[in-house]
């Protein structure tokens, strides 16, 4: 593996996590919305990933070597949360507002847990660089 196919998978990693973590805070920022553009309280979305085949890679290792890349982001399809408000404005007959189903524990860790995953790909950059300046430094 050479050194541009490995920052080709950070780079690939360090996308699929900024979405993650952009999905995630997209969740937060909703939790409360009872009404969206498509009608009803906002739904969770999340992320889906697959792996990819690196662009030339060849070989033995073609198969092994793989990027990331998200498929898709999907919407949560549980039911809204019911809390009694007769007096809110969305409230249906019996005083119920439907809010979106989303627990901000759940979101928090998911950023959480990107956060420190782009940590880890910015550390694979970072040591892959430093691993091509020393053997640009044995031909000195």
């Amino acid at each position: 593996m050479d050194f541009f196919t490995a920052m080709e998978v950070s780079a690939s990693g360090l996308s699929a996590q900024r979405t993650k973590m952009n999905v995630a805070s997209s969740n937060l920022a909703n939790a409360q919305t009872t009404q969206s553009a498509t009608g009803g309280p906002y739904q969770r979305r999340s992320l889906v990933v697959s792996a990819v085949p690196v662009p030339g890679v060849d070989g033995p290792f073609a198969n092994a070597v793989r990027g990331v890349a998200v498929s898709s982001i999907t919407q949560d399809t549980k039911p809204p949360r019911l809390e009694y408000d007769p007096g809110h404005p969305q409230a249906n007959a019996q005083g119920y507002v439907a809010y979106p189903n989303i627990n901000p524990v759940e979101e928090m860790v998911d950023m959480i847990t990107a956060s420190r995953a782009y940590e880890a790909g910015i550390t694979s950059m970072t040591t892959a660089v430093n691993m091509a300046e020393r053997a640009l430094g044995i031909g000195r």
